[in-house]
């Protein structure tokens, strides 16, 4: 398949990556495609896996343009391969004449090896215990220095300004405005009380997105992937995901978590103070996050409840639920 380079400016977003440039800018870097294509789950990228006329298929990924700077995915790129050098179970990009990160008409796009893998039993003690210790080694590394390149999770970036975000561009429905920015403000005060409550914690790299979609599971156990939000913050960040259900739910799953991660890195437990603030910095954020990519069809597509009455209805009640929770006690006493 011929490989056609071109100079065209950075693209605005993905409608000018049809298959072909894929497959092309597979070829670009030294693979030969057998013409497979098959689109992986991904919406803040694309992600696809590519076949091979020779060898097992891989996996490439075109980063969204105007995201990232070059510099930031280079050093998510550097600090997973920090990982890997340690023998811990990430996926690194694979290094390509010298480069992880490669250009083609106008998209930048990383290419790695294909992984399988299940989702992680999180209901089985041993599994959480298991991913606890790979989550200690993770953040004794992330611990070693900090990111230059990638930005802070405060609350400014996840809740100050998705806050002004929204209500700057009208998405609200205006009969329930001032009824969602009231639960704002209280939820972002409720945010700033349980960060002053904790005082000054250590932040170190972290994965950022830790949620059980992004670890596969085999019989050798867990693999991390999909470091694309990888950033400084506080070492809860990377457990709080993998709790669910009730109160004593949370606190035997967090408790097996911890006596697997303790073994390679100590955990400050004022931390426990921030797991319902940083739950609630996620749900402002994540709201956000689809109304800045709501001009993608793919996104339209995805998610059809979003914007809808019932949608913002349905958030300020889980604002509401949020302000509470954060005025409880920790999981345990601190």
């Amino acid at each position: 398949m011929a490989v056609i380079k071109t100079s065209s400016p950075p693209p605005q977003d993905f409608s000018t990556l049809p298959p072909d440039s894929v497959l092309n800018a597979v070829e670009s870097v030294g693979f030969r495609s057998d013409g497979r294509l098959l689109a992986l789950n991904s919406y803040e990228n694309r992600v696809y896996q590519i076949g091979l006329e020779e060898g097992t298929p891989l996996v490439a990924k075109f980063y969204r343009p105007r995201r990232w700077t070059d510099a930031a995915i280079l050093e998510e790129h550097a600090f997973v391969q920090e990982l890997a050098e340690r023998e811990i179970p990430v996926v690194p990009a694979l290094m390509l004449d010298g480069k992880t990160l490669h250009h083609f008409e106008g998209f930048r796009f990383a290419v790695f090896p294909k992984r399988g893998g299940r989702a992680p039993e999180l209901e089985d003690r041993h599994t959480l215990e298991w991913m606890g210790r790979f989550l200690g080694r993770i953040h004794a590394i992330g611990a070693l220095k900090p990111f230059r390149e990638r930005p802070l999770l405060d609350i400014a970036s996840f809740g100050e300004q998705p806050r002004d975000y929204l209500l700057a561009h009208e998405f609200i429905p205006a009969d329930l405005e001032a009824a969602y920015r009231s639960a704002l403000n209280q939820a972002l005060d409720g945010v700033r009380h349980c960060f002053a409550r904790v005082g000054e914690v250590r932040e170190l790299r972290l994965h950022g997105d830790c949620h059980a979609g992004n670890v596969l599971w085999t019989d050798e156990g867990p693999h991390f992937v999909d470091f694309d939000d990888s950033r400084m913050g506080p070492a809860v960040q990377d457990l709080w995901m993998l709790l669910s259900g009730e109160r004593a739910d949370m606190i035997r799953q967090l408790t097996d978590v911890l006596s697997g991660y303790e073994d390679f890195c100590d955990f400050d437990e004022r931390e426990l103070h921030l797991i319902e603030a940083l739950r609630t910095l996620r749900l402002i954020h994540y709201a956000a996050w689809l109304a800045q990519r709501w001009d993608d069809p793919a996104f339209k597509q995805a998610f059809p409840w979003f914007n809808t009455q019932r949608y913002w209805q349905d958030r300020i009640l889980e604002l509401r639920e949020q302000i509470a929770l954060m005025d409880e006690p920790p999981l345990w006493q601190v």
